[in-house]
């Protein structure tokens, strides 16, 4: 395997581990802020507040984009599977 199939399969493997993730990330940064506001306008200093929503935004986030995120994960490992099984 030469030193640009290598960068491919890396450059690859990033772009599709951010496509995965970065919904996720996107959505529990912006319940984080949301909380955030909430908290600095109420003045509520309750330190676990914040962890129950994002926690919950999460998960159904996670639910809503399962299908896609599979389906990224799945045809990275299809093109992974062709290189290892074509030699490279």
């Amino acid at each position: 395997m030469t030193s640009g199939a290598i960068l491919d399969v890396a450059r690859d493997g990033i772009v599709v581990f951010l496509k995965v993730g970065g919904p996720l990330m996107v959505i529990a940064l912006l319940v984080g802020f949301v909380i955030s506001l909430f908290q600095a306008l109420t003045q509520i200093q309750e330190q676990t507040l914040i962890f129950v929503p994002k926690i919950v935004a999460v998960f159904a986030a996670m639910l809503l984009f399962l299908p896609f995120m599979g389906d990224a994960m799945a045809g990275y490992m299809g093109r992974v599977a062709v290189r290892i099984a074509t030699g490279g």
